[in-house]
């Protein structure tokens, strides 16, 4: 048994950003938080502990007990925090959990935890950042190939184009995948701090990654939602490492420590208050 449970404590520990949803449960309503299954189960077979955080004021306080962090897919985020006014097809959740989502990652990143952030995850990164967003792409490349309009939701599909060296190449190797996308926003100016690792063939961002940091990885497309678990190895095992040698506290990553809010400038460390 004591074999067992060192075993178990010697597994890296990755947070999963909650997603908050309405669901009925034997006819009762009710809302939940909750994660894609596939990520949890891409991660624990992997050999790493998910957790949960759910995105309440203080999530970032966890950052110290976790080995790793995954942003996943969810709403769009509030264009005023990259200072833009909301477009009439821009869905938004909750400002104040895209408030505790932006702090919680700059803490990850702060204390040189590996990211991976999927889908709306890049796009916060890139706000994070200080970059910005297409907030309808169709405007933007004349088609709704990413995020197709049917009338059941639809997955669109992209072959990558893989930067030699990124991340996502050394994760993928020389079987670059054929991938699944359902989104409507994208990435505009990228943020300082990041480089672009990947396009779609429309020339949509599909990757981009932090310099100076020896993981934080953002991808556009839907990883998850196909049964290709290379990029949750590769957070796995970046957080394996992170377990065996852990960061400095206010080691420096190499992203810009300041966040836009409502047009302005603020530390995103300290809040006022998910494709």
């Amino acid at each position: 048994m004591s074999s067992t449970w060192n075993e178990f404590e010697a597994r890296p520990v990755i947070g999963i950003c909650a997603r908050t949803a309405p669901v009925t449960v034997q006819g009762l309503d009710m809302t939940v938080s909750l994660a894609l299954q596939a990520h949890v189960d891409m991660l624990a077979t992997a050999g790493c502990t998910p957790l949960l955080v759910p995105l309440l004021p203080g999530a970032e306080d966890l950052v110290p007990r976790l080995d790793g962090l995954l942003l996943p897919g969810g709403p769009d985020l509030d264009p005023e925090l990259y200072g833009q006014p909301q477009h009439s097809r821009t869905w938004c959740g909750s400002t104040a959990a895209d408030r505790v989502e932006l702090t919680l990652l700059r803490a990850a990143l702060d204390a040189g935890r590996p990211v991976l952030a999927i889908c709306r995850g890049m796009q916060v990164l890139n706000v994070l950042s200080g970059g910005t967003l297409h907030q309808h792409l169709p405007e933007v490349v004349d088609h709704d190939g990413h995020c197709p309009q049917t009338a059941t939701f639809t997955l669109g599909w992209n072959r990558l184009n893989l930067q030699p060296g990124s991340l996502a190449a050394a994760a993928y190797g020389t079987d670059v995948p054929t991938v699944a996308c359902h989104h409507h926003q994208g990435v505009d100016r990228v943020g300082a701090g990041l480089s672009v690792t990947a396009r779609a063939s429309d020339g949509v961002i599909e990757a981009i990654e932090a310099t100076g940091h020896p993981f934080v990885l953002g991808v556009q497309w839907e990883a998850g939602q196909d049964s290709d678990s290379r990029l949750h190895r590769a957070l796995a095992d970046a957080a394996g490492r992170t377990r065996q040698r852990p960061s400095t506290p206010g080691e420096s990553d190499g992203i810009a420590d300041e966040q836009p809010v409502s047009g302005r400038t603020r530390r995103a460390a300290a809040p006022t208050r998910t494709g």
